[in-house]
């Protein structure tokens, strides 16, 4: 996605770090203030950004993502208790889990941790919660915070991990 294998035009990128003076993220603020750069770039949108522009989008999304795992780490879950929160938040019965399930007795079992995800319900349940991007597929019956796309792939949904 990103074009790092242009030839970049020092002098321009130079002018870029200058004006953006990207470094380690420690505090919030700075976090926001990196978001800020990074929705303008990616507002210009991916053909549009010089291969300069291209670079420091990449370096600004890898400082956002460090800062971001550190001060956001999501606590390990098991799938049907991601799903129940899922549920919660949404404020959805078993009967609503139907066109992923097929029945009201498998996703009673699913929910309750009677019975396990499979890859295809996980598949099913990632495009029913909107947790698709492209080329990021959500295994609810593993551990489904370890895909969980940080802040930024939340807010633009084009990385996959």
């Amino acid at each position: 996605m990103i074009a790092t294998a242009k030839r970049i035009n020092k002098a321009k990128y130079a002018s870029l770090l200058a004006e953006v003076l990207p470094r380690p993220i420690q505090t919030e603020a700075e976090n926001e203030r990196a978001l800020k750069v990074v929705d303008r770039l990616l507002a210009k949108g991916d053909n549009k950004l010089t291969a300069e522009e291209s670079v420091l989008l990449e370096l600004l999304i890898q400082l956002i993502e460090r800062f971001e795992e550190k001060h956001y780490a999501l606590p390990e879950a098991p799938g049907h208790r991601v799903l129940q929160t899922l549920m919660e938040q949404r404020e959805l019965k078993p009967k609503d889990l139907l066109p992923v399930f097929g029945s009201k007795g498998v996703a009673s079992e699913v929910i309750n941790g009677k019975r396990s995800i499979s890859k295809e319900q996980a598949k099913k349940l990632g495009e029913y919660f909107e947790l698709l991007t492209s080329g990021f597929y959500l295994i609810f019956e593993t551990l489904l915070w370890i895909g969980l796309p940080s802040r930024i792939r939340r807010r633009h949904l084009i990385f996959s991990p």
